[in-house]
Formats: structure tokens, sequence, C-alpha cells
């Protein structure tokens, strides 16, 4: 919902959100793969579940990446007024 006191260059952080999940998904498959090597059942479930977390929010961020830009009422469109009780 459109307030009108957002600034005019704002920007979507979902870019930095995709990155830190991949870094987040990347170091959780490796803590798995150690932790099974290592005889550590408890700590590699732990990862392989952290894994799964981060590999969930690299998909739904990707697809609102792919999704695009949604449509955003331009200056002349006064802001919605908040209702009044």
């Amino acid at each position: 919902m459109r307030t009108g006191n957002e600034p005019a260059t704002a920007r979507s952080p979902l870019r930095l959100r995709f990155w830190l999940s991949m870094w987040g998904l990347v170091w959780a498959a490796a803590g798995t793969v150690l932790f099974s090597l290592a005889g550590r059942p408890g700590w590699a479930a732990a990862c392989g579940v952290v894994a799964v977390l981060a590999a969930v929010d690299v998909a739904v961020v990707a697809r609102h990446i792919h999704q695009g830009p949604h449509y955003q009422p331009g200056r002349d469109i006064p802001p919605y007024e908040p209702p009044h009780r």
C-alpha cells in the first residue's frame, strides 16, 4: 500500500537477500557434509535443516525477482488516506 512518504529512489533488497541466502546455503551444505563425515549426526541434521530453509528462501526470492517490478502509481497520484476511525 502506498502511503506517500516513500523515498523516490527506494529499491528492493531482493538481490541482497538472494546472495545472503546463497551464502547461507553454501555454508549449511558444507556443514552438513563435514559433520556427517566427522560422525556428528545431530549437527549434520541441524545444518541440513538450515540448508533446506536457505534453499526455499533462494527459490522464493528468485521467483520474486523473476516477476519483476509491480505497478506503482506515479507522483501525480495522491497518497491513500488512512481510514479515520
